[in-house]
């Protein structure tokens, strides 16, 4: 029961352990740098204005459109679901059930009314979507730990009326507690494999928001990429059938993949370097999270709720810390290095 393991005091005498440590360690290398860290940070470190192109988003389908019935395939599985099966949010499409666990009933089903799937939006892999969580090999009491907070309204998104942030607050008020922690469970003991390609570039294909994330606009030429993440499907359509095994190309500035390197293994003068808390190859450490393969416009919104507060518990005080010095560029190499590491 998730109760029982918020009561582990075991566990957590080690998690504090591990947050003081983490805590130092960022106090540290900011004491370190003293007025020579503040030589490295830009203008938009010091007056931080969250990204607005972290948070795309369009309003959902009209609910009383004509639904599509048309039977969809995807590659690699038997199945065929219709577009309109897509819009039962008790009900998380599963395309190829023998690669996965069981999928417990708040996962596959959620409950009506209320509890919508779990896996509708993060998938029966756990891989989730750019638009939210991936969920696969995370620590049970580290999901456990986010369902809380987002509970107790100690973690929102950094834009708060974006709908697929928040979301989360709905769900985890109305979820029990014995579904959590079975949720959590199944997630942490999937695998996360690479899906995303990162290209950095200074020009990048013409998109639009479509249900939180873009889509590439066939034959529209391109547009400067300037100081901003790309992510988008390799194809909308398996994205919108909730694909498990879709792809997807992430288009960052040039120079990005060497500065978030510096970042992430040193802390390129800027923060205390990734690899302090979430271990050498970032698959984290304990409770502390894995960060390898995972969505880098996911990780961009995250570091932005750090920065602003809007994700403010004991346990991310020293992430606080982390990205007080952090402008848009350095969360954007940062994320997109992240998203090459193998998971």
């Amino acid at each position: 029961m998730a109760s029982d393991a918020r009561r582990d005091t075991s566990r957590g005498r080690g998690r504090s352990f591990v947050i003081a440590a983490c805590s130092l360690a960022a106090l540290a290398s900011a004491s370190a740098q003293g007025t020579a860290s503040t030589a490295h940070v830009s203008t938009d470190a010091l007056h931080f204005t969250v990204p607005a192109w972290a948070f795309p988003g369009t309003l959902p389908p009209n609910p009383n459109a004509t639904p599509d019935t048309t039977p969809r395939s995807i590659p690699g599985s038997t199945a065929r679901f219709s577009l309109a099966q897509m819009r039962n949010l008790y009900w998380a499409p599963d395309w190829q059930p023998d690669s996965h666990p069981p999928m417990p009933d708040v996962v596959a089903h959620g409950r009506n009314p209320g509890v919508y799937a779990c896996a509708y939006c993060h998938l029966p892999n756990g891989r989730g979507r750019p638009e939210n969580a991936t969920l696969a090999g995370l620590p049970a009491a580290y999901i456990i730990e986010q369902i809380d907070a987002f509970r107790s309204g100690a973690r929102k998104s950094a834009v708060a009326d974006w709908a697929a942030g928040a979301g989360m607050g709905i769900e985890a008020s109305r979820a029990t507690d014995a579904e959590i922690a079975e949720a959590a469970a199944y997630f942490s003991k999937l695998r996360l494999v690479p899906r995303e390609r990162v290209v950095e570039t200074a020009r990048v294909p013409k998109t639009r928001a479509q249900g939180y994330l873009y889509v590439v606009l066939p034959d529209s030429g391109t547009e400067p990429l300037g100081h901003r993440i790309i992510e988008t499907p390799a194809s909308t359509e398996r994205h919108e059938l909730h694909d498990p095994n879709e792809t997807f190309v992430t288009y960052v500035p040039r120079g990005s993949l060497a500065r978030g390197r510096a970042i992430a293994t040193k802390g390129g003068g800027v923060t205390t370097a990734c690899v302090t808390c979430h271990g050498p190859d970032l698959r984290g450490v304990g409770v502390i999270p894995p960060l390898a393969g995972r969505s880098p416009t996911y990780i961009v919104r995250q570091l932005a709720g750090f920065r602003t507060g809007t994700r403010s518990t004991t346990a991310t005080q020293p992430m606080s810390l982390v990205t007080a010095n952090m402008g848009d560029d350095d969360m954007i190499a940062v994320a997109a290095y992240i998203a090459t590491r193998r998971p």
